[in-house]
């Protein structure tokens, strides 16, 4: 079996004549978790959209192999049975239908079987032990009235149901208190096997306490610029720290000018900061 199972090349993408994506390149194989890390507008859910088809997002140039066939040529159910599964960042809300019922139909879409009631209440009995879930959630409309919390241990739990061949989970742990992004994480851990691959979005790098990626990535404006193992999430989230204070410290001391006067910066408070944001990005690369 060919372990390859995501090939992105030079993908590039545009929403309302606006450039997103601008050249990603990622080799996904099976049985690999990789991590997307990158400041905000970077285009990480714009990636996670495209791969999933959504309508608004304009495919300008590249291409996408996904388990042999060509992505970008299917629609989105024809994605969907093909085993691609995306978790959202925002969830939507879908009055009348029950959980239950969602996935016994979306079960039933994808494997070509509806199971029966029982076959999938066993199924779910474990998984929803693991991620602190009662079953009282099963008889619930679709998101209706959850929680942020509740609502991202429902797509968590629709992955462990529909088993994908590969996973893209959008900022899953947005939303989530502390105790909740271990059940989410350690769940999406346990899910892993030599079958399938996961994506996960995320700005948080604590979410690597329960996760083991295999790799990290960083995007930033449209595209993929460095790789690497599990420590580059903290280098990464260092140099976003360190960058942030020497921000806060000119924008400070900018405001502190604005009485009169020429405006002079704390030129020695700052030039430590630049070196010590040196030192740091020394130790980051």
């Amino acid at each position: 079996m060919e372990t390859l199972l995501l090939n992105v090349i030079d993908l590039q993408s545009k929403v309302e004549g606006k450039s997103i994506l601008k050249g990603v390149n990622l080799k996904v194989k099976r049985g690999e978790i990789h991590v997307i890390m990158g400041p905000n507008g970077a285009g990480k859910s714009t990636l996670a959209n495209v791969l999933m088809g959504h309508p608004h997002h304009e495919i300008v140039a590249g291409r996408v192999n996904f388990d042999g066939a060509d992505l970008l040529a299917m629609s989105v159910d024809e994605r969907a049975r093909a085993g691609l599964f995306m978790s959202f960042q925002y969830p939507e809300e879908i009055p009348g239908v029950t959980v239950l019922n969602f996935l016994r139909t979306a079960v039933g879409q994808i494997s070509g079987v509806t199971p029966s009631l029982f076959e999938l209440n066993s199924k779910l009995a474990s998984n929803l032990r693991d991620l602190n879930m009662d079953q009282s959630y099963m008889s619930r409309y679709l998101n209706q009235g959850f929680s942020g919390g509740e609502k991202k241990k429902n797509e968590i739990l629709q992955m462990a149901i529909l088993e994908p061949k590969l996973a893209v989970l959008d900022e899953t742990d947005s939303g989530l208190d502390v105790d909740a992004i271990k059940d989410v994480y350690e769940k999406i851990q346990s899910l892993a096997n030599d079958q399938n691959a996961i994506v996960v979005i995320t700005h948080y790098n604590k979410i690597l306490n329960y996760i083991k990626p295999d790799f990290v990535h960083i995007l930033v404006d449209g595209r993929i610029v460095e790789s690497g193992d599990a420590t580059l999430a903290d280098r990464a989230a260092m140099d976003a720290r360190l960058s942030a204070k020497v921000a806060a410290h000119l924008q400070s001391d900018a405001g502190a000018n604005l009485g009169g006067g020429p405006l002079r910066i704390g030129h020695r408070k700052h030039r430590s900061l630049r070196q010590a944001k040196c030192r740091g990005g020394d130790q980051l690369g």
